[in-house]
């Protein structure tokens, strides 16, 4: 959360969105990475650093909204500072968690809470950089996550 925050403040946004957390846990959570073959994670990462610059995919000044909960306003914004698809993603990587063995959220799970938000920014970026984004929800499953040593050759999401 801090790396997202930090990333939405230096990139002027209001609020913390899915984008923020996709950059996030690719840039720290190797499991989450192991789940791109290379292609695909320097396509994403590329997509992701031109909207930090100001290029690319933009989304300044709207609110990104999931549809999960209703919005009226910035005000009425679930969680101060984040998106409502961005509150949502972290609500369900929790209860994902919970069902998994109670332990905390990881990556994984956070990750497959985005991926099942077809109106998530962070969807349209995956989709953008060629990820098959059915596939990697299907690849997370509801489950436990295996380490990223036990995944396939390369970690391909395809």
């Amino acid at each position: 959360m801090a790396a997202a925050r930090r990333r939405a403040l230096r990139d002027g946004d209001r609020q913390i969105d899915t984008a923020h957390l996709l950059h996030s846990l690719l840039e720290h959570d190797p499991q989450v990475c192991a789940l791109f073959d290379g292609p695909q994670l320097a396509r994403l990462l590329g997509y992701l650093v031109q909207r930090s610059i100001g290029y690319g995919l933009r989304w300044r000044g709207g609110v990104e909204d999931s549809g999960a909960l209703p919005v009226v306003g910035m005000e009425a914004l679930p969680v101060e500072g984040l998106s409502p698809s961005a509150a949502v993603a972290l609500e369900r990587a929790g209860v994902r968690a919970v069902r998994r063995d109670g332990g905390p959220a990881r990556g994984a799970d956070l990750l497959a809470a985005i991926a099942d938000d077809p109106r998530a920014r962070a969807v349209e970026v995956l989709t953008r950089a060629g990820v098959d984004v059915p596939v990697l929800r299907t690849r997370l499953g509801d489950g436990p996550q295996e380490p990223a040593g036990e995944r396939g050759a390369h970690g391909s999401s395809r």
